[in-house]
């Protein structure tokens, strides 16, 4: 014997009300707060770029936007000349995500189809350099670097990092998806490894290829230890280690100038961010599945 229970009309209104209105104001509420609570830093730096120390200095802190704006951007660009640092930062970052993108394809395009002697063993020894952080390879570099006569130079500031063992890692998991039938049939139509890789392989690289030129881009620009020890000239400087000369150690910090300079530096990466996001999300799906 079968018991039937029924929801009556009022039970039943307030589940559909439940489901249709308050979970998603709920939902969207804690999103909007998420997203308030991660953007707080980047708009108290807007508003601090904008005022005088006057009014940063009051208290309770004013949370209003000045007049100074155009005043405090003209005063960072000319003080650390930072047209040149900007250009220097974006040389460099591209420069070495172009270099990791060529070495990566080539690397895991030779691991997955070429066979020779301790493959195994060189892919794990490229492996483990990715388990080894930069201050830890840093004094030894330094030397190398000093020995080549590259202190001060864009060769210094670029060619230790095009060595990627995430780039080859990543390219060689997707090349492992590729059938094997299609690198034989371009061997029976007499195409060569070079062709196979241009034609074949390439194309369904792309999403790979902009996923990680935004990933190595994004961390070059954020680089500070290693500019700040062989990039003292102000031909090769970088935008971080310009940021630090706002930084009066003998006075008072003008933050109005420092998060002014701050916001001009967000400029770039900001702006390839919101170029190859869409390839990123797809890469970093692509990742996952595999």
């Amino acid at each position: 014997m079968s018991v039937q229970t029924s929801t009556s009309p009022t039970a039943s209104r307030w589940l559909r009300l439940q489901k249709t209105v308050l979970a998603p104001v709920v939902a969207h509420a804690i999103m909007l707060l998420t997203v308030a609570v991660i953007l707080f830093p980047v708009i108290y730096a807007f508003m601090l770029s904008t005022q005088t120390p006057a009014e940063y200095y009051q208290f309770p802190p004013r949370l209003l936007p000045g007049d100074a704006f155009w005043d405090n951007i003209t005063f960072v660009w000319n003080r650390i000349n930072m047209g040149r640092l900007l250009w220097n930062t974006v040389f460099i970052a591209t420069t070495v995500a172009f270099g990791k993108i060529f070495l990566s394809i080539i690397g895991a395009f030779a691991f997955v189809y070429f066979d020779f002697r301790f493959k195994t063993f060189f892919f794990l020894m490229i492996l483990i350099t990715h388990m080894l952080p930069l201050p830890v390879r840093i004094v030894p570099t330094f030397e190398l670097i000093d020995q080549f006569n590259w202190i001060n130079t864009y060769n210094a500031m670029t060619i230790p990092f095009f060595a990627s063992a995430t780039g080859i890692l990543l390219f060689r998991q997707l090349y492992q998806t590729i059938p094997p039938s299609l690198a034989d049939a371009a061997r029976i139509d007499g195409a060569g490894p070079l062709q196979f890789l241009w034609a074949i392989v390439l194309p369904i690289s792309r999403t790979n290829i902009a996923a990680l030129f935004l990933i190595e881009f994004i961390y070059m620009w954020n680089q500070y230890l290693w500019p700040l020890l062989i990039a003292n000239a102000d031909r090769t400087r970088v935008v971080q280690i310009g940021l630090k000369q706002l930084v009066d150690t003998d006075a008072a910090v003008n933050w109005h100038y420092v998060s002014a300079g701050m916001l001009l530096s967000a400029i770039p990466p900001l702006i390839v961010l919101v170029i190859l996001q869409r390839s990123l999300l797809e890469g970093m799906s692509l990742y996952e599945e595999k």
